[in-house]
């Protein structure tokens, strides 16, 4: 029915969805029961009882003559042992109920003719016996119309009350404007307030809709009938899809990635996935409760083409090998906390920050490098991956670009704190080869945050330290050389100190350089095969 009553004591509503009232039992447990300390139960379904039974009367219909019978015949006492209600088990409590025929699913109690004829009616009557309402013209609509004092209440969002909490609302009398109480001051009718009440409540109710972004509930749509807007979406962010395998997903992906690689959305690939029209509008709505109200965080439109074509963009950014991998949100999340920490939380500033650059294909937020380079500095033999280095390589390819970092190692790439990257990393190596054996500390450990801060402090100890490492080693000529050429790209001297932007690039030439060593023993053993 159109209107739920929100109050906290023992208010029934007209035909009842809240099991309390239509059952008269709790859960206890594995078992119902209609006994509890203050008699609640008992008092719903007796309210619940009498308010509908007084409601049906003049209504005869099949659907409605059946809901009178079961008003009148239901016993609490006689259903504890009730099979279809235990085993909803602790679901019991959340769940909402609808009426129906048996065998006539989609022919709803709520639904029918006379049952929505007689709600109305007393739904008019009340309205009218109430204060008039306050007309004025609507900011939505543009119609000089009643305006809604209290809006409805919405559902669904992450860590908003069990009961919901409204959008717009105006509690204080400091928010008051020319004497106007409550939402009168938003000038929304009720018409406008429902409709988008319920749309809001609608998309919230299924997880085809909505994501979670830390704190963040993301709602989404395209303004289109068909699911594979919503459905690609999440594939792209989330790495995840309702209709497709992981399998038909992970190729999508790549088919998209494919396109964002050779620098254009074709419409061909559009169709390929089902989406026949590039111009559809997309719509992305961020919520986080605060107190009793929601909050928006933000809100973006997006011709889908476009959006799909900037989500393949930041996809391409992130990318550290030349077999396509889609990188998820929730990874990225992950990455930018310690391991350290199961509480740690990430600023949502940052966090929406990124989404919005994602979404429109702007430069990166600052912070995002600042925390990718904390993490790899200070999180020991896990400071450094494919995530965290794809993070400082998108970050310095969008926002500075005056170099553009490739997926594998630059040889040719002079930049300083690039070389000292690479650098570092052949003096690891160096170490555990010349040990044999797995170390418990590696420079790594001992040297890396120091390392890339202040070059010319750290790396005279590494090298002075990589004489002793080559005379242990099977190959030193390899590493001799291969030092020598890499030190060769140094302007006579170590940097003294290197800027965060300078201190990602030298984690770059780090990672780039250690993976081409195993990159390195797999074209070997391809070579030897053929």
């Amino acid at each position: 029915m159109p209107q739920r009553t929100e109050k906290t004591g023992i208010d029934s509503n007209i035909i009842e969805h809240r099991p309390l009232y239509i059952f008269g039992l709790n859960m206890d447990g594995e078992r119902l029961t209609p006994d509890d300390r203050t008699g609640k139960a008992r008092k719903s379904h007796e309210a619940f009882v009498t308010s509908n039974l007084e409601f049906l009367e003049g209504i005869d219909s099949p659907v409605a003559n059946a809901y009178r019978n079961f008003l009148r015949t239901w016993n609490p006492e006689e259903e504890i042992e009730n099979d279809k209600l235990l085993i909803l088990g602790k679901n019991y409590g959340k769940s909402g109920f609808a009426f129906c025929l048996t065998g006539y699913p989609d022919l709803l109690l709520h639904n029918d003719m006379q049952i929505i004829q007689k709600w109305e009616q007393i739904y008019h009557e009340s309205s009218s016996e109430d204060k008039k309402g306050y007309v004025a013209q609507c900011a939505v609509s543009g119609e000089e119309t009643e305006i809604a004092r209290i809006h409805n209440k919405i559902k669904g969002v992450f860590g908003g009350l069990a009961t919901g909490s409204v959008l717009i609302g105006f509690n204080n009398a400091s928010e008051n404007s020319y004497g106007n109480e409550q939402s009168y001051n938003s000038n929304i009718s009720m018409s406008v307030m429902k409709k988008y009440t319920d749309a809001l409540n609608f998309l919230l109710g299924s997880s085809k809709h909505k994501i979670l972004l830390d704190d963040i509930t993301i709602v989404f749509w395209a303004m289109d009938t068909s699911d594979a807007y919503e459905d690609a979406f999440m594939a792209m962010l989330c790495g995840q899809s309702d209709k497709m395998s992981a399998k038909e997903t992970e190729g999508m992906l790549k088919g998209v990635l494919e396109s964002g690689r050779v620098g254009k959305m074709t419409e061909g690939r559009l169709q390929s996935l089902d989406m026949i029209k590039p111009d559809v509008d997309f719509y992305m709505l961020g919520l986080k409760p605060n107190s009793s109200r929601l909050s928006v965080k933000f809100f973006y439109r997006k011709k889908y083409a476009e959006l799909l074509w900037n989500i393949a963009g930041f996809q391409k950014d992130m990318q550290t090998s030349k077999e396509l991998r889609p990188i998820s949100f929730s990874r990225i999340k992950e990455e930018l906390r310690s391991p350290k920490s199961t509480s740690e939380k990430i600023n949502p500033t940052l966090l929406t920050k990124l989404f919005e650059s994602v979404i429109y294909g702007n430069r990166y937020p600052m912070t995002l490098l600042e925390t990718a380079v904390r993490r790899v500095k200070t999180d020991g033999d896990k400071r450094v991956n494919s995530v965290r280095a794809g993070v400082i390589k998108a970050c310095i390819n969008r926002n500075y670009k005056k170099e553009e970092f490739g997926v594998a190692l630059d040889k040719d790439n002079c930049g300083q704190a690039y070389v000292c990257g690479r650098l570092f990393a052949v003096l690891e190596k160096l170490q555990r080869d010349a040990s044999g054996i797995k170390l418990n500390r590696t420079i790594k450990d001992a040297y890396f945050a120091s390392a890339s801060a202040k070059p010319a402090i750290v790396f005279p100890k590494l090298i002075k330290l990589a004489q002793n490492h080559l005379n242990k080693v099977k190959s030193p000529a390899y590493y001799s050389i291969l030092l020598g050429e890499i030190m060769d790209k140094l302007n006579g001297e170590f940097p003294e100190t290197l800027l965060l932007q300078d201190q990602g690039r030298f984690i770059i030439g780090y990672y780039q350089q250690y993976q081409s060593f195993f990159e390195k023993k797999e074209t070997n053993s391809e070579m030897e095969e053929n």
